[in-house]
């Protein structure tokens, strides 16, 4: 990504715990990963062979599908203010949006899992949510 970044741009979201790994899709993890806030048999579902204690949290392809139909594909090439239904009666700002995409992620992620957003405005206005 380059350093410049686009108004209301995602920077990045954080799962508990740790941040996530990438990988490459053609070898295995660079780390295995487990939730805390998950029981065993939940992280095997959510994890598969993946799972492990000493991880970190989530797999980065369910990750980026989650992010893609929360975000993405119903806001992608919308105007917020007008084609949006949150933001008829709240302001659209930066920290707005922030908690916005909180609440919609969250719809997608296991419960406890979602540990904060960031949301870049321009390279030194950032807003972090953690959904409190």
């Amino acid at each position: 990504m380059s350093s410049a970044r686009r108004r209301g741009e995602v920077g990045h979201v954080v799962a508990a715990g740790s941040h996530c790994a990438a990988w490459s899709s053609s070898g295995p993890p660079t780390h295995w990963l487990h939730s805390k806030s998950l029981s065993k048999e939940e992280n095997l579902k959510l994890l598969g062979k993946c799972n492990n204690p000493n991880g970190v949290v989530m797999n980065m392809t369910y990750l980026k599908k989650n992010m893609e139909e929360a975000i993405m594909k119903p806001h992608d090439h919308k105007n917020l203010d007008l084609d949006v239904p949150y933001f008829a009666d709240v302001t659209s700002t930066t920290e707005n949006v922030a908690v916005y995409i909180w609440e919609n992620l969250q719809k997608f992620l296991p419960l406890g899992v979602l540990y904060k957003v960031k949301v870049y405005e321009t390279d030194i206005t950032i807003v972090v949510y953690k959904g409190e």
